[in-house]
């Protein structure tokens, strides 16, 4: 199965009771299809006493299984709370975006794409007005005090 294809059958169950378990989470996704994992991830705190983040991954052999499971848990209530179930969305990758280490500007093809020819006109970002009347600043040269005119 595709990276894409797999992120389509996995489903993101938000909302996890602290007191469910990765047990808890398969019995009540399984009616819906074939699960091929359960990940319930704990907390990235040593000193946490909470034995998992809230949320829970269940990915299903068949995208169509996902929807279903989408479908019939979301906004259902599991231990006491309301679950919000979605399909669950790529990692991104640590190459792009705001948490790459890397310009934009240094990686392949962007500047390419995104360079301007020299000889184009509006190639350095300047826009061409159309005339539009007299300059409005036209002989204020001659004043070198600000404020009214003497009279």
């Amino acid at each position: 199965m595709t990276d894409a294809a797999r992120w389509k059958a996995t489903v993101h169950v938000g909302g996890l009771s602290q007191i469910a378990t990765q047990r808890h989470v398969l019995d009540a996704f399984i009616p819906f299809g074939e699960i091929i994992e359960v990940k319930v991830p704990k907390s990235d705190s040593r000193d946490s006493t909470e034995p998992h983040r809230g949320f829970a991954y269940v990915e299903y052999e068949d995208a169509a299984d996902a929807q279903e499971a989408i479908d019939n848990m979301d906004q259902s209530e599991f231990f006491g709370k309301i679950l919000k179930v979605s399909q669950a969305k790529a990692p991104k990758s640590a190459e792009d975006g705001l948490g790459s280490k890397t310009a934009v500007w240094a990686k392949e093809g962007w500047l390419a794409q995104h360079a301007a020819d020299e000889n184009e006109p509006g190639g350095d970002d300047a826009k061409v007005m159309p005339d539009a009347g007299p300059d409005p600043m036209q002989g204020l040269e001659q004043l070198d005090v600000a404020g009214p005119k003497p009279e």
